[in-house]
Protein backbone atom coordinates (compact mmCIF):
# COMPACT_ATOMS: atom_id res chain seq x y z
CA UNK A 1 0.00 0.00 0.00
CA UNK A 2 1.57 3.25 -1.11
CA UNK A 3 0.71 6.15 2.18
CA UNK A 4 1.08 8.97 -1.15
CA UNK A 5 -1.72 7.83 -2.75
CA UNK A 6 -3.96 7.01 0.29
CA UNK A 7 -3.06 10.48 1.72
CA UNK A 8 -4.17 11.71 -1.87
CA UNK A 9 -7.60 10.09 -1.72
CA UNK A 10 -7.59 10.76 1.95
CA UNK A 11 -6.95 14.56 1.13
CA UNK A 12 -8.93 14.23 -1.81
CA UNK A 13 -12.24 13.57 0.34
CA UNK A 14 -11.91 15.75 2.49
CA UNK A 15 -11.65 18.60 -0.19
CA UNK A 16 -14.78 17.26 -1.56
CA UNK A 17 -16.50 17.47 1.90
CA UNK A 18 -15.41 20.66 2.47
CA UNK A 19 -17.26 21.78 -1.02
CA UNK A 20 -20.48 19.96 0.10
CA UNK A 21 -22.12 22.19 2.34
CA UNK A 22 -25.12 20.17 3.61
CA UNK A 23 -23.14 17.62 4.27
CA UNK A 24 -20.66 19.58 6.46
CA UNK A 25 -23.56 21.35 8.27
CA UNK A 26 -24.76 17.74 9.56
CA UNK A 27 -21.50 16.91 10.70
CA UNK A 28 -21.90 19.75 12.85
CA UNK A 29 -25.44 20.29 12.98
CA UNK A 30 -26.57 16.94 14.18
CA UNK A 31 -24.93 16.33 17.31
CA UNK A 32 -25.27 20.16 18.15
CA UNK A 33 -29.36 19.89 17.61
CA UNK A 34 -28.86 16.58 19.97
CA UNK A 35 -27.17 18.30 22.91
CA UNK A 36 -29.46 21.00 22.89
CA UNK A 37 -32.33 18.78 22.30
CA UNK A 38 -31.63 16.06 24.83
CA UNK A 39 -30.00 18.35 27.38
CA UNK A 40 -31.76 21.56 27.37
CA UNK A 41 -35.30 21.17 25.22
CA UNK A 42 -36.52 17.86 26.77
CA UNK A 43 -37.86 17.64 29.69
CA UNK A 44 -39.61 15.22 31.56
CA UNK A 45 -41.11 17.24 34.61
CA UNK A 46 -44.15 19.28 33.47
CA UNK A 47 -44.68 22.17 34.84
CA UNK A 48 -47.44 24.55 33.74
CA UNK A 49 -50.31 22.89 32.15
CA UNK A 50 -53.12 25.37 31.08
CA UNK A 51 -55.68 24.85 33.86
CA UNK A 52 -59.22 25.91 34.10
CA UNK A 53 -60.59 26.59 37.81
CA UNK A 54 -64.47 26.00 39.07
CA UNK A 55 -65.05 27.69 42.48
CA UNK A 56 -68.06 26.96 43.30
CA UNK A 57 -67.40 27.16 46.95
CA UNK A 58 -65.78 30.69 46.65
CA UNK A 59 -64.45 30.72 50.41
CA UNK A 60 -61.04 31.48 51.73
CA UNK A 61 -60.18 28.40 52.24
CA UNK A 62 -60.97 27.16 48.52
CA UNK A 63 -58.98 29.99 47.25
CA UNK A 64 -56.10 28.96 49.47
CA UNK A 65 -55.99 25.29 47.95
CA UNK A 66 -56.16 26.55 44.48
CA UNK A 67 -52.95 29.06 45.38
CA UNK A 68 -51.66 25.85 46.95
CA UNK A 69 -51.62 23.66 43.61
CA UNK A 70 -50.47 26.78 41.51
CA UNK A 71 -47.53 26.98 43.84
CA UNK A 72 -46.43 23.32 42.91
CA UNK A 73 -45.84 24.93 39.15
CA UNK A 74 -47.66 21.91 37.59
CA UNK A 75 -50.95 23.55 36.77
CA UNK A 76 -51.20 27.28 35.57
CA UNK A 77 -54.67 28.26 35.27
CA UNK A 78 -55.64 29.78 32.46
CA UNK A 79 -59.56 29.99 31.92
CA UNK A 80 -61.99 30.47 34.98
CA UNK A 81 -64.96 28.82 33.66
CA UNK A 82 -68.43 28.87 35.66
CA UNK A 83 -69.86 24.85 35.08
CA UNK A 84 -67.79 21.36 35.03
CA UNK A 85 -69.19 20.65 31.84
CA UNK A 86 -67.49 24.23 30.32
CA UNK A 87 -64.27 23.02 31.72
CA UNK A 88 -65.28 19.25 29.79
CA UNK A 89 -66.15 21.34 26.54
CA UNK A 90 -62.70 22.98 27.11
CA UNK A 91 -60.65 19.65 27.73
CA UNK A 92 -62.50 18.51 24.05
CA UNK A 93 -61.43 21.47 22.38
CA UNK A 94 -57.77 21.05 23.97
CA UNK A 95 -58.05 24.49 25.38
CA UNK A 96 -56.85 23.16 28.45
CA UNK A 97 -55.24 20.12 29.91
CA UNK A 98 -56.53 20.19 33.31
CA UNK A 99 -59.95 20.91 35.31
CA UNK A 100 -60.22 21.52 38.88
CA UNK A 101 -63.57 21.61 40.51
CA UNK A 102 -64.27 22.80 43.58
CA UNK A 103 -67.84 21.99 44.92
CA UNK A 104 -70.01 24.10 46.87
CA UNK A 105 -70.11 22.23 49.78
CA UNK A 106 -66.38 21.75 49.79
CA UNK A 107 -66.00 23.08 53.30
CA UNK A 108 -68.21 19.94 54.58
CA UNK A 109 -66.43 17.89 52.75
CA UNK A 110 -63.45 18.58 54.24
CA UNK A 111 -64.39 18.68 57.73
CA UNK A 112 -65.91 15.56 57.35
CA UNK A 113 -63.01 14.00 55.68
CA UNK A 114 -63.56 13.59 52.28
CA UNK A 115 -62.10 14.22 49.09
CA UNK A 116 -63.32 17.98 48.52
CA UNK A 117 -61.53 18.75 45.71
CA UNK A 118 -61.81 17.40 41.63
CA UNK A 119 -59.38 17.56 38.86
CA UNK A 120 -60.43 16.79 35.20
CA UNK A 121 -58.15 15.33 33.18
CA UNK A 122 -57.33 14.52 29.48
CA UNK A 123 -56.40 11.13 29.70
CA UNK A 124 -55.49 11.10 26.05
CA UNK A 125 -52.23 12.44 27.00
CA UNK A 126 -50.57 9.83 29.53
CA UNK A 127 -48.02 12.62 30.66
CA UNK A 128 -50.47 14.55 31.80
CA UNK A 129 -52.81 12.50 33.74
CA UNK A 130 -49.44 11.19 35.56
CA UNK A 131 -48.56 14.85 36.34
CA UNK A 132 -52.17 15.07 37.69
CA UNK A 133 -51.93 11.78 40.09
CA UNK A 134 -48.55 13.52 41.36
CA UNK A 135 -50.10 16.55 41.78
CA UNK A 136 -52.84 14.93 44.23
CA UNK A 137 -50.01 12.93 46.19
CA UNK A 138 -48.22 16.25 46.65
CA UNK A 139 -48.77 17.67 50.13
CA UNK A 140 -50.15 20.76 50.52
CA UNK A 141 -48.85 24.00 52.91
CA UNK A 142 -52.00 25.46 53.96
CA UNK A 143 -52.46 24.31 57.64
CA UNK A 144 -56.50 23.97 57.17
CA UNK A 145 -55.34 21.12 55.30
CA UNK A 146 -52.41 19.37 56.97
CA UNK A 147 -54.67 18.54 60.04
CA UNK A 148 -57.24 16.39 57.76
CA UNK A 149 -54.45 13.93 57.32
CA UNK A 150 -56.07 13.08 54.03
CA UNK A 151 -55.43 14.33 50.37
CA UNK A 152 -58.65 16.44 49.42
CA UNK A 153 -57.80 15.56 45.53
CA UNK A 154 -59.51 13.34 43.55
CA UNK A 155 -58.01 12.88 39.66
CA UNK A 156 -61.05 11.85 37.57
CA UNK A 157 -58.80 11.10 33.54
CA UNK A 158 -61.59 11.48 30.70
CA UNK A 159 -61.19 9.42 27.63
CA UNK A 160 -58.36 7.14 28.64
CA UNK A 161 -59.24 6.24 32.14
CA UNK A 162 -57.16 2.79 32.34
CA UNK A 163 -54.10 4.51 31.04
CA UNK A 164 -53.14 2.30 28.65
CA UNK A 165 -49.97 3.62 26.78
CA UNK A 166 -51.33 2.09 22.76
CA UNK A 167 -54.74 4.49 23.19
CA UNK A 168 -51.81 7.63 23.50
CA UNK A 169 -49.07 6.06 21.22
CA UNK A 170 -51.17 4.62 18.13
CA UNK A 171 -52.99 8.01 16.93
CA UNK A 172 -49.00 9.72 17.23
CA UNK A 173 -47.90 6.87 15.29
CA UNK A 174 -50.07 7.92 12.50
CA UNK A 175 -48.05 11.02 12.16
CA UNK A 176 -44.84 9.63 13.26
CA UNK A 177 -44.72 6.98 9.89
CA UNK A 178 -46.79 9.94 7.51
CA UNK A 179 -43.66 12.52 8.59
CA UNK A 180 -41.08 9.64 7.74
CA UNK A 181 -42.40 8.51 4.56
CA UNK A 182 -43.69 11.29 2.83
CA UNK A 183 -40.80 13.39 3.85
CA UNK A 184 -38.38 11.11 2.25
CA UNK A 185 -40.21 9.76 -1.05
CA UNK A 186 -40.55 13.47 -2.41
CA UNK A 187 -37.43 14.50 -0.94
CA UNK A 188 -35.85 12.28 -3.57
CA UNK A 189 -38.72 12.66 -6.36
CA UNK A 190 -36.42 15.81 -8.33
CA UNK A 191 -33.19 14.35 -7.35
CA UNK A 192 -33.68 11.14 -8.82
CA UNK A 193 -34.89 12.36 -11.98
CA UNK A 194 -32.17 14.75 -12.55
CA UNK A 195 -29.60 11.78 -11.72
CA UNK A 196 -31.45 9.58 -14.28
CA UNK A 197 -31.52 12.46 -17.05
CA UNK A 198 -35.43 12.25 -17.44
CA UNK A 199 -35.51 16.02 -15.88
CA UNK A 200 -35.06 17.43 -19.26
CA UNK A 201 -36.93 14.94 -20.88
CA UNK A 202 -39.87 16.44 -18.66
CA UNK A 203 -39.14 20.46 -18.81
CA UNK A 204 -39.31 19.84 -22.80
CA UNK A 205 -43.42 18.67 -22.23
CA UNK A 206 -46.13 21.09 -22.01
CA UNK A 207 -46.24 20.98 -18.37
CA UNK A 208 -45.88 23.75 -16.46
CA UNK A 209 -43.54 24.12 -13.14
CA UNK A 210 -46.54 23.76 -10.86
CA UNK A 211 -48.50 21.18 -12.65
CA UNK A 212 -45.39 18.99 -12.33
CA UNK A 213 -44.27 19.83 -8.67
CA UNK A 214 -48.09 18.76 -7.93
CA UNK A 215 -48.13 15.98 -10.22
CA UNK A 216 -45.01 14.46 -7.98
CA UNK A 217 -47.10 15.21 -5.00
CA UNK A 218 -50.77 13.05 -5.80
CA UNK A 219 -49.54 9.61 -6.05
CA UNK A 220 -47.42 10.31 -2.72
CA UNK A 221 -50.47 11.56 -1.50
CA UNK A 222 -52.48 8.35 -1.92
CA UNK A 223 -50.03 6.22 -0.22
CA UNK A 224 -50.12 8.33 2.78
CA UNK A 225 -54.15 7.53 2.74
CA UNK A 226 -53.48 3.60 2.46
CA UNK A 227 -50.57 3.67 5.41
CA UNK A 228 -53.30 5.47 7.75
CA UNK A 229 -55.64 3.08 6.81
CA UNK A 230 -53.26 0.16 7.67
CA UNK A 231 -52.60 1.97 11.03
CA UNK A 232 -55.93 2.76 12.33
CA UNK A 233 -57.07 -1.00 11.03
CA UNK A 234 -54.34 -2.44 13.02
CA UNK A 235 -54.67 -0.12 15.95
CA UNK A 236 -58.47 -1.15 16.54
CA UNK A 237 -58.03 -4.80 16.04
CA UNK A 238 -54.39 -5.36 17.79
CA UNK A 239 -55.00 -2.85 20.33
CA UNK A 240 -58.49 -1.97 20.65
CA UNK A 241 -57.84 2.12 20.13
CA UNK A 242 -61.19 3.96 19.29
CA UNK A 243 -61.86 6.77 17.12
CA UNK A 244 -64.77 8.31 19.18
CA UNK A 245 -65.08 11.44 16.39
CA UNK A 246 -65.51 11.37 13.16
CA UNK A 247 -63.99 8.95 10.44
CA UNK A 248 -64.07 11.72 7.71
CA UNK A 249 -62.05 14.00 10.59
CA UNK A 250 -59.46 11.64 10.65
CA UNK A 251 -58.87 11.27 6.87
CA UNK A 252 -59.21 14.72 6.38
CA UNK A 253 -56.59 15.74 9.07
CA UNK A 254 -54.37 12.60 7.37
CA UNK A 255 -54.60 14.65 4.23
CA UNK A 256 -53.09 17.88 6.13
CA UNK A 257 -50.20 16.43 7.25
CA UNK A 258 -49.67 14.52 4.08
CA UNK A 259 -49.88 17.30 1.70
CA UNK A 260 -47.43 19.32 4.08
CA UNK A 261 -44.81 16.65 4.95
CA UNK A 262 -44.97 16.17 0.79
CA UNK A 263 -44.33 19.97 0.11
CA UNK A 264 -41.54 20.15 2.97
CA UNK A 265 -40.10 17.25 0.54
CA UNK A 266 -40.43 18.70 -2.08
CA UNK A 267 -38.43 21.80 -0.94
CA UNK A 268 -35.42 19.69 0.08
CA UNK A 269 -35.53 18.21 -3.05
CA UNK A 270 -34.88 21.00 -5.05
CA UNK A 271 -32.08 21.99 -2.66
CA UNK A 272 -30.17 18.51 -2.17
CA UNK A 273 -27.71 17.75 -4.87
CA UNK A 274 -28.01 14.25 -4.94
CA UNK A 275 -30.27 11.07 -3.12
CA UNK A 276 -28.01 10.62 -0.62
CA UNK A 277 -27.89 13.89 0.50
CA UNK A 278 -31.90 14.72 0.34
CA UNK A 279 -31.97 11.04 2.48
CA UNK A 280 -29.53 13.34 4.99
CA UNK A 281 -31.48 16.27 4.90
CA UNK A 282 -34.48 14.64 5.74
CA UNK A 283 -33.10 12.99 8.86
CA UNK A 284 -32.47 16.79 10.03
CA UNK A 285 -36.27 17.13 9.29
CA UNK A 286 -37.40 14.09 11.15
CA UNK A 287 -35.67 13.97 14.54
CA UNK A 288 -36.58 17.21 15.64
CA UNK A 289 -40.36 16.52 14.74
CA UNK A 290 -40.43 13.19 16.85
CA UNK A 291 -38.67 14.91 19.82
CA UNK A 292 -40.62 18.29 20.12
CA UNK A 293 -43.82 17.53 18.85
CA UNK A 294 -45.17 15.95 21.64
CA UNK A 295 -44.85 12.27 20.88
CA UNK A 296 -42.27 11.07 23.00
CA UNK A 297 -41.51 13.40 25.28
CA UNK A 298 -44.47 15.96 26.79
CA UNK A 299 -45.00 19.44 24.94
CA UNK A 300 -45.31 21.36 28.36
CA UNK A 301 -42.52 20.42 29.83
CA UNK A 302 -40.27 22.31 26.73
CA UNK A 303 -39.21 25.55 27.45
CA UNK A 304 -40.84 28.27 25.80
CA UNK A 305 -38.41 29.03 23.28
CA UNK A 306 -38.31 25.74 22.60
CA UNK A 307 -42.24 25.42 22.27
CA UNK A 308 -42.32 28.10 19.65
CA UNK A 309 -40.05 26.29 17.62
CA UNK A 310 -42.10 23.18 17.71
CA UNK A 311 -44.89 25.23 16.55
CA UNK A 312 -43.48 25.41 13.12
CA UNK A 313 -43.30 21.62 12.71
CA UNK A 314 -46.40 19.99 11.11
CA UNK A 315 -46.73 16.88 13.70
CA UNK A 316 -46.97 19.36 16.83
CA UNK A 317 -50.20 19.93 15.52
CA UNK A 318 -51.38 16.43 13.78
CA UNK A 319 -50.84 15.21 17.06
CA UNK A 320 -53.36 17.46 18.46
CA UNK A 321 -55.67 17.23 15.22
CA UNK A 322 -55.56 13.42 15.93
CA UNK A 323 -55.91 12.61 19.49
CA UNK A 324 -58.83 15.65 19.92
CA UNK A 325 -60.72 13.24 16.68
CA UNK A 326 -59.86 10.33 17.63
CA UNK A 327 -59.97 10.03 21.36
CA UNK A 328 -61.80 13.35 22.88
CA UNK A 329 -64.68 13.24 19.78
CA UNK A 330 -63.57 16.87 18.58
CA UNK A 331 -64.14 17.79 15.35
CA UNK A 332 -61.65 19.65 13.06
CA UNK A 333 -64.25 23.09 13.40
CA UNK A 334 -63.35 23.10 16.98
CA UNK A 335 -59.24 22.32 16.53
CA UNK A 336 -59.28 25.07 13.82
CA UNK A 337 -56.02 26.66 14.83
CA UNK A 338 -53.94 23.96 13.80
CA UNK A 339 -55.73 23.15 10.55
CA UNK A 340 -54.76 26.53 9.67
CA UNK A 341 -51.21 26.09 10.90
CA UNK A 342 -51.09 22.86 8.79
CA UNK A 343 -53.00 24.77 5.80
CA UNK A 344 -50.45 27.85 5.72
CA UNK A 345 -47.53 25.63 6.47
CA UNK A 346 -48.39 23.11 3.54
CA UNK A 347 -48.85 26.81 1.09
CA UNK A 348 -44.99 28.24 2.15
CA UNK A 349 -43.50 25.24 1.75
CA UNK A 350 -45.39 24.42 -1.92
CA UNK A 351 -44.54 28.15 -2.68
CA UNK A 352 -40.93 27.96 -1.93
CA UNK A 353 -40.40 24.62 -3.88
CA UNK A 354 -42.01 26.06 -6.89
CA UNK A 355 -39.78 29.21 -7.19
CA UNK A 356 -36.54 27.27 -5.48
CA UNK A 357 -37.26 24.47 -8.60
CA UNK A 358 -37.52 27.36 -10.94
CA UNK A 359 -34.53 29.01 -10.22
CA UNK A 360 -32.63 25.61 -10.35
CA UNK A 361 -33.87 25.65 -14.04
CA UNK A 362 -32.79 28.68 -15.19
Amino acid sequence: MSWRRLSAIVLKELRQMRRDRITLAMIIGIPVMQLVLFGYAINLNLRGLSTGIVDQAGTSASRALVMDMHATGVIKPTVEATSPKQLMDLLRRGEISMGVVVPPDFERRRAEGREAVQVLVDGSDTTVQSAANQLAQMPLESPAYSVTKIQPINVVAFYNPERRSAVNIVPGLIGVILTMTMVLFTGVAIVRERERGNMELLIATPLSRSELMVGKVLPYAVIGLVQTTVVLVLGLWLFDVPVRGSLLDVYLAAVLLIFANLTLGLLISTKAASQFQAMQMTFFVFLPSILLSGFMFPFAGMPRIIQWVAEILPLTHFLRLIRGVMLRGASLFELWPDVLALAAFTTVMMTLAINRFRKRLD
